[in-house]
């Protein structure tokens, strides 16, 4: 309990530890995929699942942006994580359909790093939270994006990883909003929010830079 609590009392000093850590591990990752596991189709169905999991992990702007939802302050939090799971691997899926053009792939990831900068303004009360549900699906649009044209068992491994890994994930923050509201006052809130959306633009602006 003591240690629950010391994290509850330095959530925000966590988080941004976590972010930096998880900035230079996403730094070693190869080819998209965790732990130099090479290309998509080379993958074994153990390696997919890995792959799969470790993604939304390794990636900053998605772990950060699903740990920003803690923050959004969800009400009736069992009835946004299926929603959210579900326009998230329907992305992915999406991509497996219509694959992403070598030439937007910066531009992709700018506009996922601008996610950020939207739940930012989300926190603000500027956007609807509802925002959350076409920045989830562009997410899983360009997790699925790394695994187009792999055969059936390697992509079943991989959806099942970012089932896994976005649903525990989307669990644990839509569970805690509610406390972590109550945690920090509008005027921390508002702190948050702001660093965020000048997360979201540094990353954004370093993805469109060669």
């Amino acid at each position: 309990m003591g240690f629950i609590n010391l994290v509850r009392k330095n959530f925000f000093t966590v988080l941004v530890t976590v972010f930096f850590l998880l900035s230079f591990i996403a730094d070693l990752a190869l080819a998209h995929h965790p732990f130099g596991m090479g290309e998509s189709s080379g993958l074994s169905a153990l390696q997919a699942l890995f792959s799969g999991i470790g993604h939304p992990l390794l990636g900053p702007d998605h772990l950060l942006f699903m740990l920003g939802i803690a923050f959004v302050g969800l009400k009736r939090t069992k009835k946004w994580v299926v929603p959210l799971l579900a326009v998230g691997l329907g992305g992915s899926a999406f991509a497996q359909l219509q694959p992403l053009p070598d030439l937007l792939v910066p531009w992709a990831e700018a506009l996922v790093s601008l996610s950020l900068a939207v739940e930012g303004l989300i926190v603000l009360n500027i956007f609807s939270k509802y925002w959350l549900l076409p920045m989830f699906a562009f997410h899983g649009y360009l997790l699925g994006s790394t695994i187009v044209g792999a055969e059936s068992t390697p992509l079943v491994g991989y959806f099942s990883g970012l089932f896994l890994a976005q649903g525990f994930l989307l669990l644990l923050v839509t569970a805690g909003s509610q406390k972590v509201i109550k945690m920090f006052d509008v005027n921390r809130r508002n702190l948050f929010a702001g660093i965020w959306i000048g997360i979201g633009i540094a990353f954004s602006w370093v993805a469109l830079i060669p």
